[in-house]
């Protein structure tokens, strides 16, 4: 079975020498993904931004196939080309019978009808809560919208992170799926933890960073680090954020660091917040757990953190305060929550037990 993941942004987690252009969350599960099933024996390509690379290059035995260059082509004109034809283009080049992607946009649109012309099978993972939500898709425009519709009604199969995802893909567009959790690389190496509270997140205004700056200026006691990069349209924001973090003094702003450079990030602290308004299933949560760093977060999803006492779920400013006051300052409360991150990652994140529904999915698309 030969699987093509389109992930134009893919190439900076693939290849670490890439790693100077952005990511975000998606971009790391599909790579981890691509990976996982190359170990299982599946002949697997990637769809990638042209970043200068060679064409038809491989790492990690994954083929890679570039499209354009990210903001290639003039206004208007771009969509049709390159977007749209470099896009096809490589999906041709990829040649395979499924091809997979995440994150509501334009491109699932574009690639259920490449598959439709050419008689192949698609696969759509939801990458946020508000893929599920058609009047709070994050897509700047109608057409772009109208396109990712079309090619959700036409996906082959589809995979949300969470029940609740589940409930609102059924309730909003009357289409099933499957739930898929999520694939996490174990940590480098156990550090010396000398951060006490840490905020990873992309800089946007669903991501309230603006909350972690206020929580900071509360505790002028803890050492905070913020990283984060910028994302296209909100420039202003990060030169904002980057500006009022200078003037706090217990408060380290790292801006973007590669995500081959962030283990010692996550392994180096106490505790990780999370001031986000909605998300999908985060990452940073995974990556938290997996070295034993307690959640404090807003957004708990299908009520985990609450549930498996992985941290605090938590409603105010306030008790976000109190909670980490209190993971810092109890040790012995701190231990037994960072043991159960651990034991909890350990007994549901397996590799092979992420893969199988994915498998199993593929193999019926396929068939």
């Amino acid at each position: 079975m030969k699987i093509c993941f389109l992930g134009l942004d893919n190439l900076p987690v693939l290849v670490p020498q890439f790693n100077q252009h952005r990511i975000g969350g998606e971009q790391v599960q599909q790579t981890l993904l691509a990976k996982a099933l190359v170990r299982r024996g599946l002949e697997v390509s990637m769809v990638v931004f042209d970043y200068g690379q060679a064409d038809r290059m491989q790492w990690n035995q994954i083929t890679t196939h570039k499209a354009f260059c990210e903001g290639a082509g003039l206004p208007l004109l771009r969509f049709i080309h390159p977007r749209w034809t470099k896009m096809w283009s490589a999906m041709r080049n990829a040649d395979a019978d499924i091809y997979y992607l995440s994150c509501a946009g334009m491109q699932l649109g574009l690639a259920a009808m490449f598959c439709k012309r050419y008689g192949r099978k698609f696969v759509f993972r939801v990458a946020h809560d508000t893929d599920c939500e058609p009047n709070e898709l994050m897509i700047k425009y109608w057409r772009d919208k109208k396109l990712y519709e079309y090619g959700l009604r036409r996906a082959h199969g589809i995979f949300v992170q969470t029940a609740q995802q589940q409930q609102a893909m059924h309730a909003n567009y009357h289409l099933p799926s499957r739930i898929a959790e999520m694939l996490v690389e174990p940590p480098e190496k156990e550090r010396e933890r000398r951060i006490d509270v840490l905020w990873v997140n992309n800089l946007r205004p669903f991501k309230r960073p603006d909350l972690y700056l206020a929580l900071a200026r509360r505790m002028p006691y803890l050492n905070f680090h913020m990283v984060g990069g910028t994302q296209p349209g909100f420039d202003e924001l990060y030169a904002k954020m980057e500006v009022e973090a200078a003037g706090i003094t217990n408060l380290v702003f790292h801006g973007r660091v590669p995500y081959h450079g962030m283990d010692s990030h996550y392994a180096g602290a106490r505790v990780f917040v999370n001031t986000s308004d909605t998300e999908g299933f985060p990452n940073s949560y995974l990556q938290a757990w997996i070295r034993g760093t307690p959640v404090v977060a807003f957004f708990d999803p299908d009520g985990v953190i609450q549930r498996e006492q992985l941290g605090f779920a938590v409603s105010s400013l306030n008790e976000m305060q109190n909670q980490v006051s209190a993971l810092v300052s109890n040790p012995s409360l701190w231990t037994q929550t960072s043991t159960r991150c651990k034991q909890y990652v350990a007994s549901r994140y397996a590799e092979d037990q992420i893969v199988a529904p994915y498998l199993r999915m593929f193999e019926e698309v396929a068939s």
